[in-house]
């Protein structure tokens, strides 16, 4: 009789047991289904972040490429440094080129100001088939802002000065002084201007 009973109650917890194991093979793949969303969601700002870096770097090096053709004219390095100052290639083409490194592409590139671009952009994958309905056509979106800033104070020479003194440069602490006659050694674009995601 006791034999029986044992039986009885074997069978009684088998459907239990199926039940919590459906449970979480349930919550497993619900799991899943929220990872693979993030990743998708992780690489679209990775692809944003990116895209909006390599437009305002394209900048910067547009504009430190403006005061190299007019160093010899210092009343315009204020505006290149403001960023004030026309530039001859759109710059969102290299955030294109580094959203597609990225699996994504640019849905939107715009100049922030005169020295930023907000960029977003979408993955080029889905999310993926998983538990939950809809994800296999899902892809992320994200948006990503980067700025330029001016690491140099201008230094005006003397009203006495001789007309070819160049101003001094002092950019994040370091000293330039500029040679008319030799202009070999110049400021690079990142010694010039910081360029840096916003908050």
């Amino acid at each position: 009789m006791t034999r029986t009973r044992r039986l009885g109650d074997s069978g009684q917890a088998f459907p239990l047991y199926i039940t919590v194991v459906g449970g979480l093979l349930f919550l497993a793949f619900a799991y899943l289904a929220v990872g693979q969303a993030a990743a998708n969601r992780n690489g679209a700002q990775t692809a944003a972040d990116a895209a909006a870096l390599a437009a305002a770097q394209d900048r910067r090096d547009q504009l430190a490429g403006r005061w190299t053709e007019d160093i010899l004219d210092p009343s315009t390095w204020q505006a290149v440094f403001d960023g004030d100052v026309d530039v001859s290639a759109p710059s969102c083409r290299r955030a294109e080129e580094l959203a597609a490194r990225n699996d994504a592409h640019v849905l939107t590139c715009a100049p922030k100001g005169l020295l930023g671009f907000t960029v977003e952009v979408e993955t080029d994958r889905t999310v993926g088939e998983s538990i939950v309905p809809g994800t296999e056509d899902m892809r992320s979106r994200e948006s990503a802002t980067a700025v330029i800033k001016s690491r140099c104070d201008v230094e005006l020479p003397a009203e006495d000065a001789a007309g070819d003194v160049l101003p001094e440069l002092t950019c994040d602490g370091d000293l330039w002084t500029l040679d008319p006659e030799d202009l070999t050694d110049l400021p690079g674009p990142e010694d010039l201007f910081d360029v840096h995601l916003a908050e």
